[in-house]
């Protein structure tokens, strides 16, 4: 087992397809992705929790070559062309199903599952070569934030193992808020809630305990049901949080489809 401490990132995925078309709304996000992939470098393996897979327990794909899901709907035909064959990881899957185990987390494997767009859209960009084993961790319907939080802790189990840890979600989807026709002016309350993420996660005077509970009360945090009127895409950051146990070594914002979004990676 490699001594190389997990790294930890959570990020926007973009809206669908939209990143690996061309879409000028997500240039900024294109590019930060593709950066993270050169300065992080290859992982032995990436463990990614997406937004767009729930269930009723924990469910970690095990299979050794997963396909894909085009999980959305109405965009060209290119958008259900994209592939990404990226292999499995079945080792790496019972480790985690062991790590989750321990930590009192319900879970299962789940061999015939694809990954999702939440997965293959930003990997794509990251580590186009598609060589990198990895293996998908479900959220847990219901949604609660506690849950997540507890989830990454015992995920933390494989900290030692030079993995990338990848919450892939979006820290604004309020999705009729992007669509509006002044979408791309000024947004207050986004950038108001983007700021309480950015004091919660990155703030070196907040004590761990204190940004924990902040983020399981996320629902106080300023124009909270404004940014997540459901908060899917949300949750991964509160795994990342979990499996880190620290404030996070850099943030960043970037403008995704006229909305601010936060970034957050944690790193030795």
């Amino acid at each position: 087992m490699s001594t190389t401490r997990a790294r930890v990132l959570y990020i926007p995925h973009g809206g669908g397809p939209l990143p690996l078309l061309g879409d000028p709304g997500h240039a900024g996000l294109v590019e930060g992705l593709r950066d993270l992939g050169r300065e992080l470098g290859r992982p032995a393996a990436i463990l990614v929790v997406s937004a767009h897979w729930e269930e009723a327990e924990v469910r970690v794909t095990s299979g050794p070559a997963p396909g894909l899901l085009h999980d959305y709907y109405g965009f060209p035909e290119e958008a259900y062309r994209i592939r990404y064959p990226a292999p499995g990881d079945s080792a790496l899957a019972r480790r985690v199903l062991e790590a989750l185990a321990a930590g009192g987390i319900p879970a299962r494997a789940e061999g015939e599952r694809g990954l999702d767009h939440g997965v293959f859209v930003p990997l794509a960009l990251m580590y186009p070569e598609a060589d990198v084993p990895c293996v998908q961790v479900s959220l847990v319907r219901g949604l609660d934030p506690g849950i997540h939080l507890r989830l990454g802790r015992a995920l933390s189990a494989l900290e030692g193992e030079d993995l990338l840890v990848l919450g892939s979600g979006f820290s604004f989807h309020n999705m009729r808020e992007f669509f509006r026709g002044d979408a791309g002016d000024p947004d207050p309350r986004n950038e108001a809630f983007q700021a309480w993420l950015g004091d919660t996660c990155d703030s070196g005077d907040l004590p761990w305990p204190e940004a924990e509970s902040r983020l399981e009360g996320w629902e106080r945090a300023p124009h909270a049901r404004y940014c997540h009127p459901r908060e899917e895409h949300l949750l991964p950051l509160h795994v990342c949080a979990g499996f880190a146990g620290r404030r996070a070594s850099r943030a960043r914002t970037w403008t995704v489809l006229g909305k601010r979004a936060s970034v957050f990676l944690w790193e030795s």
